[in-house]
């Protein structure tokens, strides 16, 4: 079954984003292979935006490159035209990935609001909204994330999935460890600085900073000790080849993240992962094949002793069968016609 979907997509970064921008990335690798699998998608974006689906053009730039102006107002504004399309049947069904916002105008539409979560249910100051709207469908992007509301309707459980063909696998000879994400305490970079100073490797440091983690930061760079390189934000062409070149990722955490896609990108470039044993990490990383899952610093620091055992195949081959656009679309379809054909 083929359907018309509306999608909606966030609109903090430029879409699909050349840097940070999670989500975006991917709304834009499902919404492309939805596409090319022969839906109807039209994606509400900002002016500028990049797809194969129609475009709709609804705020005049994403957030992060904004020149003024209220941005409640703008994510407001695209919802409400993104809707306004729905209630005149333009679609089977409204496909939301921007958070929560979209939910109180599930009831003012005829079709079925599917909203992806990306984590949302992890902050309670949301539950209060999502309880409300409680009986609409929606997917989990892991098992994990569904323990933070276990009551929503979910409808499946879909990992994210990349664009796997469009990534090289790297050689991995590059002789140092990698942290890609935000600079934040929730993300634990200091633990990865401290993986690197005990483990003897090289530790090179990537992903934006908030300005509410500004002091952490400033923390942070103060307590770095020699052969820990902090790069900036990087656009995705060079996290490829940084990714690619490295030993290990290490991917240390203070909370429950609900996925990682700086994970799968790890794996599609045949890097393993380190990770700490904690929200979705058992879920991707798989133990002893394609990285290792810790509980601490000492475990992370014993995992690089064996981290040659890891074949680089094993992770391309988990990114290619669990984490591809084209296996994240067919989980997307299969949802889209259980939510539409009851309706026809």
């Amino acid at each position: 079954m083929t359907a018309r979907v509306g999608m909606i997509a966030p609109i903090s970064h430029p879409y699909p984003p050349a840097g940070y921008g999670p989500w975006e990335r991917v709304t834009h690798d499902l919404t492309e292979r939805l596409v090319a699998d022969g839906h109807d998608v039209t994606l509400f974006a900002p002016r500028g935006s990049i797809t194969n689906a129609r475009l709709v053009e609804t705020v005049p730039a994403a957030l992060e490159t904004a020149q003024g102006g209220d941005p409640r107002l703008e994510e407001q504004t695209h919802l409400a035209i993104a809707m306004e399309a729905a209630a005149q049947g333009q679609f089977d069904l409204v496909h939301s990935h921007l958070h929560v916002h979209a939910l109180p105008f599930s009831r003012l539409i005829e079709v079925p609001l599917l909203s992806t979560l990306h984590g949302a249910a992890w902050d309670k100051a949301h539950h209060p909204l999502l309880r409300r709207y409680a009986d609409n469908p929606f997917v989990s992007i892991s098992d994990r994330e569904r323990a933070f509301l276990p009551e929503l309707n979910y409808v499946a459980t879909i990992p994210h999935g990349l664009a796997i063909d469009e990534i090289e696998v790297g050689a991995g000879d590059g002789g140092y460890l990698v942290f890609l994400g935000r600079l934040a305490p929730e993300k634990a970079p200091d633990l990865a600085m401290e993986v690197a100073e005990r483990s003897g490797l090289p530790l090179l440091m990537a992903g934006p900073i908030d300005e509410a983690h500004r002091d952490y930061f400033d923390w942070l760079m103060g307590r770095r000790h020699r052969g820990v390189d902090y790069l900036g934000p990087l656009e995705r062409s060079d996290v490829w080849g940084l990714l690619g070149e490295a030993t290990a990722l290490l991917m240390p955490l203070r909370w429950d993240e609900p996925f990682g896609l700086v994970v799968v990108e790890a794996l599609a470039v045949g890097t393993p992962v380190v990770a700490w044993s904690m929200g979705a990490m058992p879920e991707i990383v798989e133990d002893g094949s394609t990285g290792f899952v810790v509980e601490d610093v000492d475990g992370a620091v014993a995992a690089l002793e064996n981290i040659g055992d890891i074949e680089r195949a094993n992770c391309r081959r988990s990114a290619e069968t669990s984490f591809s656009d084209a296996r994240m679309a067919a989980d997307y379809s299969s949802v889209y016609e259980r939510l539409v054909t009851p309706s026809r």
